[in-house]
């Protein structure tokens, strides 16, 4: 009788202690996910300052390459340095503005919902009037 007392004592320990265990793992387990969340999200904070500093290096090297443009160009015509500037700016305009219109002409083939989606979405929606319509009678 003792015997069977303390095997079942020892099971129930084996059990609490496997338990404990599995508690410590997860802890310990989700500590480190912790850790590695953090590491993950100072490289990506890094990742977006290097991306930062590279978007404003070219917007400022594109106004200038701008500048040296229009310069240049009002210098080889031998115009005043403004009719430089003004043809660069008409120039980008133009461009800017086929852009706007093809843009416009791609995004009036985009659908929020796919056509088909929308033609299965009423059909199914009319099969369940009928059917609901069937049960009422």
């Amino acid at each position: 009788m003792a015997n069977a007392d303390f095997v079942q004592e020892s099971i129930g320990g084996l059990i609490r202690g496997i338990l404990n265990d599995l508690r410590t793992l997860i802890r310990e387990e989700i500590a480190l996910a912790r850790v590695e969340l953090r590491e993950q999200a100072g490289r990506a904070k890094a990742a977006a300052l290097s991306f930062g500093i590279a978007v404003a290096a070219l917007l400022f090297g594109g106004i200038f390459l701008l500048v040296a443009i229009a310069l240049g160009i009002a210098y080889l015509i031998g115009w005043p340095a403004w009719t430089g500037f003004l043809i660069v700016a008409v120039l980008l305009c133009a461009g800017g503005y086929f852009t706007l219109a093809s843009g416009r002409k791609q995004l009036a083939t985009v659908h929020a919902v796919p056509e088909e989606t929308v033609t299965t979405l009423k059909e199914n929606s009319e099969w369940i009037a009928k059917r609901l319509s069937s049960v009422r009678k």
